[in-house]
């Protein structure tokens, strides 16, 4: 059985980014987004205006997002898998998003990081606040070829630069 991380938030968080499970580069690194190949510390960078943050420390990473009010979690708490893909997961527990924003209520937007954070999130993430904004953002993980860095960077800042 595959376990997720703690969430990355604080009270000032505003914006939280939902990925579906770590992959198994990020679970042997401990890190959100290890996989050298995804895109998401990459957008990151750009999104918090932190030149070369993809190559930072994780603590710099997560402080950073973290100071620019984003959260990140997942959808899952744990599962089973064989190898990386979304499509191979089986046997879900999800997270209890619920709570989380309960606990941090500054935040009024998810952002789901691919198609199966979202769909996990609709399936077991019911009754959630009104006031909360959820949207699908396409994945940044490497097996979303289909999309380049720079039409994942026009997606995603269309939605999570702030107001």
């Amino acid at each position: 059985m595959l376990k997720s991380f703690e969430p990355i938030v604080n009270n000032e968080s505003e914006i939280l980014i939902l990925g579906s499970m770590p992959g198994i580069k990020s679970l042997e690194a401990q890190e959100y987004y290890a996989h050298p190949q995804n895109r998401f510390w990459k957008i990151m960078a750009i999104l918090c205006n932190y030149s070369d943050l993809e190559k930072k420390d994780y603590k710099v990473k997560t402080k950073t997002i973290l100071g620019n009010k984003f959260a990140l979690w997942d959808t899952i708490r744990s599962c089973s898998r064989k190898g990386s893909l979304d499509s191979n997961i089986q046997n879900i527990k999800p997270t209890d998003i619920k709570s989380l924003l309960k606990k941090y209520p500054n935040i009024k937007k998810i952002c789901c990081n691919g198609a199966k954070s979202y769909s996990l999130f609709l399936k077991y993430s019911k009754d959630i606040p009104s006031y909360v904004k959820v949207i699908q953002l396409p994945s940044t993980s490497p097996a979303n070829a289909k999309y380049s860095l720079t039409k994942l960077l026009k997606e995603w800042e269309a939605v999570l630069v702030q107001e």
